[in-house]
């Protein structure tokens, strides 16, 4: 893949005027989508604009190399600014920028247009290169001086290979004669960014081309989106005076124990290679001797947080969603095929067929909570947290308590979904407990702590304590399922509008997966009609916006319009996240409409006893749906009066 294959012509503009930097980059976003690989602008600008909160991608030079990635990225792409007149990045140089490059990358495991991203950065860092795009005339001279300097850049990586093996096969002896004069690198190197994308590659290729010019060569291994590249080996490290990490994500140094170590960020990797090298090859600096202590892994001074509450919930939910759709679905799926007259107690046991769904999917549907309980440790602790997290989660699905054992007549009652959370979080901070208490254990007896300490250890604490909280948390999840079981037809109404309504606060956000979470948690507990509620609030928002765009097209610009009518599928699907772009443009109107009509849905689909066994799946699982037709009924009513309010609160845009 050449790099002009991810630039089109559409893609580029050579005479650009911005008065500010955010104003450059709305305008960098507008031209990525003419590629047609965004399929929502409003998103991505987020994502580019949070990666430049992180820190300036004004790298110096009058460059500039702003980036996103996500899910809302369809394909690779580049879009390309000239700047004649400059304008203020807050560049790590202080300059004005006069050359920028967007990059947008999906989340996809391909990766190949990573590697052609990496070589963009890298030809970046050539001044004639530089100075060539921004005297280009036209569009096309614009690309045939990336084509060229990509070929002779990719020409000159073959012939060295080739020389190389060459070299290696008519001059063995020579070789190993000066292998053993000169072993390896003097100076190691690691670069990497928060995105992966550009800044790595780009600090890489500056402190080799500066090692190149002082004389004393550099490896540097790059850690971006595409995995770990020019890996360094334990011959290399071993031989070299002094390792460079130039990064501002977390980078283990256990391996570089007895070795100096300068750290950086990854813009003094681009921006003082010559600094870095001169300063590591200067002893008299006395640089530390990094030191590897006991099983604790070091990181750079400007790693970021691991992670927050919310962070660790949704990453055991996360991994618990597809045993509960999978599972549930099946298990209606079950109920839907057998015959209810042949043993009413054994519904979805009575024929063979159902019996199967019922058995497969209830299967899946049992590790629902050991599945959210081990993850959510394991996103506290890393790896050794997740045995203890699943021990955990086990313990509170059969709710076993220091009475029930030897006692088989104790009627043993979960904790539930309660409790699976409990025994995520304990045991998460247990085994970071565990790894605090016995740092002071050498290095040669890091397999023990790994392989023995923590599993031994963190399974027996977390047994313990599950067994001493397990009837306290099975009393308040028992109290909670008798309280939902004995509402009201009132209460039943008012909690499916709050609920639903959750669903439409925040779209996708804290407060939607909440309500979600909630939702989902119920399905164990068997209130079914909790996730018909839940799933019917999350369909309403971008329901109304293509009713909206139906049948009120003067309410949203024109460029809305289409974008809006595709919130069809988005709704139908049970995908909230269709909203967002309307709601970003206008929350005043869109959120208050779509609350309430999410609340109004919510509110009926309980009154109607409506009942919903899968946690997602939209108007596909349909047939799943207990009492679907009042389920559309009531999703159609929601949705038109938020449609209403909307049309009512918002004034006409453009006229046909």
């Amino acid at each position: 893949m050449k790099i002009t294959d991810l630039i089109s012509t559409a893609s580029i503009d050579l005479n650009v005027k911005a008065k500010n930097k955010e104003e450059l980059i709305e305008k960098a976003v507008k031209l990525m989508t003419k590629n047609g690989n965004i399929k929502d602008e409003q998103k991505y600008l987020e994502l580019v604009t949070q990666r430049e909160k992180q820190s300036s991608t004004g790298i110096g030079e009058e460059i500039a190399i702003p980036h996103g990635k996500g899910e809302c990225i369809t394909a690779p792409g580049v879009s390309a600014m000239v700047i004649p007149e400059g304008v203020d990045f807050d560049s790590l140089d202080g300059k004005p920028i006069k050359l920028l490059f967007l990059i947008a990358a999906p989340n996809s495991k391909d990766n190949l247009h990573l590697e052609v991203l990496s070589r963009l950065s890298a030809l970046l860092m050539d001044e004639k290169f530089r100075k060539k795009l921004l005297n280009a005339k036209t569009k096309e001279e614009f690309l045939k001086i990336i084509d060229e300097a990509d070929e002779e850049k990719t020409k000159r990586s073959n012939n060295n290979i080739t020389e190389n093996n060459n070299s290696s096969e008519k001059n063995n002896k020579t070789q190993i004669n000066e292998t053993e004069k000169n072993k390896g690198y003097e100076l190691l190197g690691i670069t990497g960014c928060p995105t992966g994308i550009a800044h790595t590659y780009m600090a890489a290729e500056s402190l080799e081309q500066m090692g190149k010019e002082l004389g004393h060569p550099i490896k540097v291994e790059t850690q971006g989106q595409s995995g770990v590249k020019n890996e360094l080996t334990e011959e290399e490290i071993r031989n070299a005076k002094a390792i460079i990490i130039a990064a501002d994500v977390k980078v283990d140094l256990s391996r570089f124990d007895g070795k100096r170590i300068i750290r950086a960020g990854v813009s003094d990797g681009i921006r003082k290679p010559k600094e870095l090298i001169e300063k590591a090859l200067n002893e008299e600096n006395k640089i530390p001797i990094y030191h590897h202590e006991g099983n604790k892994r070091e990181k750079v001074e400007l790693d970021k947080p691991k992670g927050n509450i919310y962070n660790h919930l949704m990453n055991g939910v996360t991994h618990m969603l597809p045993f509960v759709v999978g599972g549930g679905i099946l298990i209606a799926i079950a109920f839907l095929l057998d015959d209810y007259s042949i043993n009413p107690s054994n519904f979805g046991m009575n024929t063979p067929v159902a019996a199967f769904f019922k058995t497969v999917g209830g299967m899946a549907f049992d590790f629902m909570l050991v599945i959210l309980s081990g993850y959510i440790a394991m996103s506290i602790a890393d790896r050794p947290g997740l045995v203890v997290g699943f021990v955990g989660g086990a313990l509170s699905k059969v709710g076993t308590t220091f009475t029930s054992l030897g006692n088989p007549e104790e009627v043993l009652v979960s904790s539930g979904f309660l409790g699976a959370l409990l025994a995520g979080f304990i045991g998460g901070y247990v085994v970071l407990f565990l790894k605090k208490l016995f740092s002071f254990m050498p290095k040669s007896l890091e397999g023990i702590r790994t392989i023995l300490i923590y599993p031994v250890a963190g399974v027996l604490l977390i047994g313990l304590i599950m067994l001493l909280i397990n009837p306290f948390v099975s009393a308040i999840n028992t109290g909670l399922n008798n309280f939902l079981s004995s509402m009201s037809e009132v209460n039943k109404v008012i909690l499916g509008a709050i609920l639903a309504g959750m669903m439409s606060v925040d779209l996708g956000g804290p407060v939607n997966k909440a309500a979600y979470t909630f939702g989902t948690g119920m399905l164990a507990e068997g209130h079914y009609e909790i996730m018909a509620a839940v799933m019917i609030g999350g369909m309403v928002a971008p329901l109304a916006i293509a009713l909206l765009a139906t049948f009120f097209p003067k309410k949203l610009p024109k460029k809305e319009r289409q974008a809006g009518l595709l919130n069809y599928v988005m709704g139908l699907s049970f995908i909230s996240e269709g909203a967002i772009p309307f709601a970003s443009a206008d929350p005043i109107r869109v959120l208050p409409s779509c609350i309430v009509g999410s609340a109004v849905s919510g509110a009926l689909s309980m009154a109607f006893n409506c009942t919903l066994m899968a946690p997602h799946g939209g108007i596909f699982v349909l047939p799943l749906i207990g009492n679907w037709f009042w389920y559309v009924v009531a999703l159609a009513i929601g949705s038109v009066i938020a449609m209403g309010i909307m049309a009512a609160l918002k004034k006409n845009v453009w006229e046909k």
